[in-house]
């Protein structure tokens, strides 16, 4: 089914800024990405402390969980289990580390959220608190 419902910058916006506020209450740098459902960006920030590798690397997450519409963490732990290596996407930016997770809307998947420059499981944690802010 064609999707007919996109995600707008203000919602974009909305999950940066949601997001932007808990890293920096804990004092810590981060990169946050925001994409659309074909894995485009829409929007970013690197909030200060932020290491560089962390920059790319959230852009990847999401984009990753945009394109095959699963957390990265869920796919990594596939490739894994399955015994498939991430090249066969035939896309480099593909990763395998938790922190993106895809942003539903009237279960569809309208794009994705990227965290990186924490420990996995709080990039995870960050980024589902973010996808939750839009999707339904």
């Amino acid at each position: 089914m064609y999707q007919t419902y996109q995600l707008s910058h203000t919602e974009a916006m909305t999950i940066i800024q949601a997001i932007q506020a808990e890293v920096e209450k804990e004092q810590l740098g981060a990169a946050i990405a925001v994409v659309d459902a074909h894995g485009e960006l829409v929007a970013f920030l690197r909030t200060d402390g932020c290491r560089l590798p962390s920059l790319n690397i959230a852009i990847a997450k999401a984009f990753t969980a945009a394109r095959e519409q699963i957390e990265t963490g869920v796919l990594g732990e596939r490739a894994k289990t399955e015994g498939f290596p991430m090249t066969n996407f035939g896309d480099l930016r593909y990763v395998s580390w938790g922190g993106g997770i895809p942003i539903l809307h009237d279960n569809q998947i309208i794009g994705a959220v990227g965290v990186s420059g924490l420990p996995e499981d709080k990039d995870v944690i960050l980024a589902r608190l973010g996808a939750e802010l839009v999707g339904a």
